[in-house]
């Protein structure tokens, strides 16, 4: 009977043992998959030490990555932007953090937006998150897909905030396109800024930015003042392309990104 109790004992604690490991969340930057139509994109996941011993339900961040970082391998797009202040002091950021790639010769226009979402609603799917705080966030090339996404689903984030991004396609650029179906020049601004109506937005650009014309940042910007949007713009002062670096490690920048929710109606 002893021996028989011991067998039992033992092959409680097996299970154990299985369910608490099955209950191990790891942490720091992962990778992950999505598969669309039958084709994996892989992706970066940023999740907070913390996370595993809270309750609490986490605020999410989408960040998408400029023309230099894409590719296939899966993490080339850490070493830039958002995902370079969390190393640098994961603190500053208790979020998770989702951070996809785009493919080669690629934009955020497409099927590369689309596994973008696929990233997003299969991260709020698997972890305990906020759908309230959501956020999304890009450079360069990601901020033209900031934009984009924000005009396809202004309901779906709480904020957004675009460096030295642009609206107006790029014709050197393969695959650009315009954002705003049938629409161009300073129509296509309107357009955008009554699409994303009081969606809180933070735009910054550098004033001598040799890559993306300040005037894009400019044009938004005016765009949704005149509409009424609950816009922010900062264009710093001789500073080039590579503005990011600052947005990023701004106190002032992460206050307000993490102090803003969506609200149900606060898109119209």
């Amino acid at each position: 009977m002893m021996r028989i109790f011991s067998v039992a004992l033992a092959m409680l604690l097996v299970v154990d043992s299985r369910s608490a490991g099955a209950q191990r969340v790891e942490t720091g930057f992962l990778n992950r998959t999505v598969t669309i139509a039958g084709r994996a994109f892989p992706y970066q996941l940023y999740v907070p030490s913390a996370y595993p011993s809270s309750s609490q339900r986490w605020p999410v961040i989408l960040f998408l990555h400029g023309a230099g970082e894409r590719g296939a391998d899966g993490l080339l797009q850490t070493a830039v932007g958002l995902p370079t202040a969390i190393r640098r002091d994961a603190s500053r950021y208790p979020a998770i953090v989702i951070i996809p790639q785009t493919p080669p010769d690629s934009t955020w226009l497409g099927t590369p937006a689309d596994f973008a979402i696929a990233a997003l609603d299969q991260t709020l799917a698997e972890f305990r998150t906020d759908a309230d705080r959501v956020y999304l966030t890009g450079l360069s090339l990601g901020g033209n897909g900031t934009w984009n996404l924000a005009y396809k689903y202004p309901d779906r984030f709480a904020a957004i905030a675009p460096v030295c991004g642009f609206v107006t396609p790029f014709r050197r650029l393969q695959g650009s396109r315009a954002i705003v179906p049938n629409d161009t020049g300073a129509a296509m601004f309107a357009a955008l800024a009554k699409r994303l109506g009081r969606l809180p937005t933070w735009i910054v650009h550098g004033e001598v930015d040799p890559v993306v014309p300040v005037a894009e940042s400019q044009r938004a910007a005016e765009a949704m003042k005149a509409a009424g949007g609950d816009v922010r713009y900062t264009e710093i002062i001789g500073g080039g392309h590579d503005v990011w670096d600052l947005t990023y490690a701004s106190p002032q920048f992460r206050e307000w990104l993490f102090a803003q929710r969506r609200t149900p109606g606060s898109m119209k």
